[in-house]
């Protein structure tokens, strides 16, 4: 949202504020494409990242993960050391950069296979969030893929392009976590060890999803509180492990 919409109540917020699909997706690709200093954006995510950072406290919320978030994911990639991500809901590509950064800076250690497939619905937002992973120089690390989130994990596993999964990011549609879980569950994606990461479970909130990770004998799931934005409002990640 914009810097001097702040003091809006959560209520107003969630009621009438428009937070996506009003033209700010495709005025985002458009400032990075014009800044100044777009050259040394340019093959630099951290970069990329933080000019997204800049427009959304700036200009106009995004509903991407932001910056608050991050040091939490940094923390949990180096924990857990995943080779092949796959997230639910790209939308412009935030997370999709942060984890293609990752493996890319490691792909001595991760190998050759490492790579991030993100998942988006839109097909404005996954060509929006492609060229913003080109500009990055992450094409060759991550991979989205436009469809329903269900169709898009079948086809890749009946392709044989994804037979497992080491990190699982839920950030679509948050009374679709439980369902798109249950189709990756079906599909023999998730082996133990496996990480899965649900944003958003506070607000707007995702109650059935949690009652299902934290009730299945096969998990073991827990809250990390973060925000939205930096002073903003308050929201966590459910982290689970699958046993």
């Amino acid at each position: 949202m914009r810097r001097q919409e702040t003091t809006i109540d959560s209520e107003h917020v969630q009621a009438d504020y428009k937070q996506w699909k009003d033209g700010r997706e495709a005025r985002l690709l458009a400032y990075i494409k014009e800044r100044p200093d777009f050259s040394q954006l340019q093959n630099n995510p951290a970069k990329i990242l933080a000019a997204m950072d800049t427009f959304a406290a700036e200009q106009e919320f995004l509903i991407s993960i932001g910056s608050d978030k991050v040091p939490i994911f940094h923390d949990l990639l180096a924990k857990e050391s995943p080779n092949i991500i796959v997230e639910l809901g790209g939308y412009l590509g935030y997370s999709a950069i942060m984890f293609g950064d990752y493996l890319q800076n490691r792909r001595s250690v991760q190998g050759p296979k490492a790579h991030v497939w993100s998942l988006e619905f839109e097909p404005d937002f996954a060509a929006i969030m492609s060229e913003l992973i080109s500009i990055a120089g992450l094409s060759d690390t991550v991979t989205v893929v436009t469809g329903a989130a269900s169709d898009s994990l079948r086809k890749l596993k009946s392709t044989g392009q994804v037979v497992q999964v080491d990190l699982l990011f839920l950030d679509h549609v948050e009374d679709l976590y439980e369902q798109d879980l249950k189709v990756c569950e079906e599909l023999g994606l998730l082996e133990a060890g496996a990480c899965i990461v649900a944003d958003n479970v506070m607000r707007p909130g995702a109650p059935a999803y949690r009652e299902y990770v934290r009730s299945h004998h096969g998990f073991r799931s827990w809250a990390v509180k973060a925000l939205i934005m930096p002073g903003e409002f308050e929201d966590e990640l459910e982290i689970t492990k699958v046993l």
